[in-house]
């Protein structure tokens, strides 16, 4: 390591013409405080400089200052995998043969594991390929709320409520910039939709915005201490958010004092005298003066380009508004391309595999696995090798690759292993496997091809009419002991993609009518539905055993057929409700989704305000088809009695709530033990109970352990509009413990009072 600091400043020396007693420039000493080397650059740079360091110079990149040896940035989509290297000027693939990734599974996943562990795992690991990329910059994690089921981007997100979102968010943060990357947090803020996304003006409740859809974000920037926040499409308080006063100025730098860079979505500028003085520090992907998006001619053509120039030289805009985005940018080279001790980072590993495999399987959702007839208690998953000895996998899905699609998310991925190749795999000699189709999506071009990101799936066309593929499904189904349909959504347009919602809450391509036929030809029947998004599910009481999964990158099959067969025990919840109907959600019952056009734009109102996902369900006495934190295992746990340290609390103490939970069951199983907050006297109208603690946990079979959570006064503030400040009142509380939103299995009450 010696060796290696004299070669470095013997470089130095000959780049420079210094002398042997000449100083290391303060910028380059890293033994000096980064604010120190901040400002010793930027003294250093000219007019030109700093104002090219502000925008794009190519899709993904933004220049550095070779002059002075500090490297351009480069960005990568994420959340889920390192984008393959696409041409400089165009969004087409540059056809590189070794930037094929690991595909981790989609934020969804990670949420269902409801295991921060896990956010820190997966936060490494895609921090680990980003760096071997050398992307200095990793665009996600994604944490906007899950409003609708029907926002095509759902997927990229970490669901409906803003503490489990916070709770997961921090440690993939952390897990990232350990590399020497920036974490790029996104939408910031209110992006809950892709239906008119560049325009639509959020009209939202200050309380709303507090409490439901700022505290990921705000988690992300005070706790996990992200570098970089990534502007959203959409308008709030008639502004753009990737130059919003409110968004970036009064909350991010002001509230939260945040030091990091705040970078445009791609094309997200729309006035430069916004973007110069409301918050934005590098502008990307903006389309200019009408041309083409491929016209290297237009970065300098970009708001903060030679428009932003113009106005300084000018005299119009003083140079100081320059110097404060070039130093949040010197500050990002500092912290990333420009810190000497960042690892070398490893790409498309078996290691990085590994713990996708293990996100993915901690990630699946039992919904349900109801014995056959209320007399029996034998039930269909796991598989029972016993009385299992064919079994039919029916569904596209099943065969359909996952990785490519959906928008920036959209992978190249080293390999994917299928749910079918998974189930073959996990099933092995000891039954045999056959499959059917089922249902054919429609996502064909004039040729005869499905075409995804520039890439032709050929093996993906199957010629035969609808009613030829059911025919041939119930048929394999009758001749089976157990059907596993594997179906759902996928990531075309109008599905699960970016830019485009979905039309509806049901599943594409005829496939309820096709899950109604399997259940009536075989009663052994699981259903698992991949998606990102809940689906309807009018055949819920026909079917005896369904499973949510997601889009789980490189190993999904073997984390499904792992599941499936028993070897591991199903331990995901859902980080969002399941509604019977569209109607049941609170953004279309109440809300004005996707928005109305008045005063030439579209405004869209929250009027659900803070009743989003289970919240609205328990306001207004609706059942859900599946509740927000729902999951179930292969064996079962028991929930004692809850006790709590002391019957009330006061400003700067702490109260514990703690139970035994035992596992009930005869194998070993995760339960994820929640604790929700009420407030009994609340001079506001406030959410039935609200999640504040969870915590899971691994159980042998007839193993006890004791669940402590600790509470604050800060678990029982609301956002207090008129103070504009958090706020707790004094008055009667309720903690409700349970395994879901919706199965409380123990409350306890406590007073909170002014000592």
């Amino acid at each position: 390591m010696k060796r290696l600091t004299i070669s470095f400043i013997s470089f130095l020396t000959a780049l420079f013409g210094w002398g042997q007693t000449t100083a290391i420039p303060v910028y380059l000493d890293e033994t000096k405080p980064i604010e120190q080397r901040v400002e010793d650059a930027l003294a250093r740079m000219t007019l030109e400089e700093k104002v090219a360091m502000c925008h794009a110079q190519s899709k993904f990149s933004s220049a550095g200052v070779p002059r002075l040896g500090i490297p351009e940035n480069w960005m990568s989509d994420g959340p889920h995998g390192i984008r393959p290297e696409v041409l400089w000027d165009e969004w087409d693939q540059a056809g590189w043969t070794n930037d094929s990734c690991t595909a981790f599974p989609a934020l969804t996943c990670l949420a269902a594991t409801w295991n921060p562990e896990m956010a820190a795992l997966y936060g490494n690991a895609i921090g680990e390929e980003a760096r071997y990329r050398n992307k200095n910059v990793l665009l996600g994690p994604g944490v906007n709320i899950y409003r609708t089921p029907l926002n095509g981007r759902n997927f990229e997100y970490m669901g409906e409520d803003p503490y489990l979102a916070a709770r997961m968010v921090v440690p993939y943060v952390q897990g990232v910039q350990s590399n020497g990357v920036a974490a790029c947090v996104k939408h910031f803020a209110l992006n809950n939709q892709e239906q008119y996304r560049q325009q639509v003006n959020v009209e939202v409740s200050d309380r709303a915005l507090h409490e439901i859809y700022l505290p990921a974000f705000k988690a992300a920037v005070t706790e996990g201490k992200a570098w970089a926040i990534m502007g959203s499409y959409n308008m709030y308080k008639g502004q753009h958010c990737c130059h919003n006063q409110y968004l970036l100025k009064d909350i991010l730098r002001d509230l939260w004092h945040f030091d990091g860079v705040v970078i445009s979505d791609w094309g997200g500028v729309h006035n430069t005298q916004e973007a110069i003085y409301n918050g934005l520090d590098m502008e990307f992907g903006t389309w200019t003066n009408n041309k083409d998006w491929g016209d290297s001619n237009a970065y300098n053509a970009y708001y903060l380009a030679n428009p932003f120039l113009r106005l300084i030289r000018e005299g119009k805009v003083k140079e100081d508004a320059l110097d404060k985005k070039v130093r949040n940018i010197l500050r990002l080279a500092f912290r990333t391309t420009m810190n000497s001790k960042r690892p070398f980072g490893s790409f498309a590993t078996p290691e990085h595999a590994a713990i996708g495999l293990r996100i993915a399987q901690e990630g699946i959702v039992l919904l349900k696995n109801s014995p056959l007839t209320p007399k029996k208690t034998d039930v269909v998953l796991p598989v029972d090798f016993n009385k299992t000895k064919k079994i039919a996998v029916i569904g596209e899905n099943a065969i359909k690759i996952m990785i490519i699609g959906g928008g920036s998310s959209s992978l190249k991925s080293k390999y994917e292993i299928s749910p079918l190749e998974g189930i073959k795999q996990h099933v092995g000699d000891r039954a045999e496997v056959v499959f059917a189709r089922g249902y054919v999506s429609d996502q064909l071009n004039k040729k005869g091809e499905i075409k995804h990101d520039g890439m032709f799936i050929n093996d993906a066309i199957d010629a035969r009419s609808r009613d030829e593929l059911l025919s041939e499904a119930v048929a394999t189904a009758k001749n089976a002991d157990l059907v596993i349909f594997v179906g759902g959504l996928n990531k075309y347009n109008g599905q699960d993609c970016e830019g485009s919602d979905r039309k509806g809450l049901e599943l594409p391509y005829e496939q309820d009518k096709v899950i109604a036929a399997l259940a009536k030809a075989n009663k052994n029947l699981a259903v698992v539905i991949i998606s990102g998004n809940a689906t309807a599910m009018p055949w819920v009481n026909d079917v005896p055993a369904i499973v949510q999964t997601w889009y789980n990158g490189t190993e999904a099959g073997n984390a499904l057929g792992a599941m499936l067969t028993g070897e591991v025990n199903p331990s995901g919840k859902l980080p969002f409700s399941f509604p019977v109907k569209l109607e049941d959600v609170g953004a279309h019952a109440w809300g004005d989704y996707p928005g109305a056009k008045a005063n030439g734009g579209i405004h869209e109102r929250y009027n659900e305000d803070i009743f989003v996902g289970y919240r609205w369900f328990e306001h207004r006495k609706i059942k859900p088809l599946f509740a927000f934190g729902h999951g179930l295992s292969y064996t079962s746990f028991a929930y004692g009695k809850a006790h709590i340290s002391a019957p009330s609390l006061s400003e700067g103490e702490t109260l514990t709530v703690s139970l035994p939970v035992r596992n009930t069951g005869t194998r070993t199983g995760k339960e994820v033990v929640q604790l929700y907050i009420g407030d009994e006297q609340s001079s506001v109208v406030r959410p039935i109970k609200e999640l504040k603690k969870f915590l899971k946990i691994e159980l042998q079979p007839n193993e006890t352990q004791e669940v402590s959570f600790t509470l604050s006064v800060e678990d029982l503030k609301f956002f207090d509009e008129n103070a504009q400040q958090w706020t707790a009142e004094p008055g009667k509380f309720k903690a409700y413990i349970g395994s879901s939103s919706s199965d409380i299995r123990q409350t306890v009450g406590f007073e909170l009072v002014k000592r």
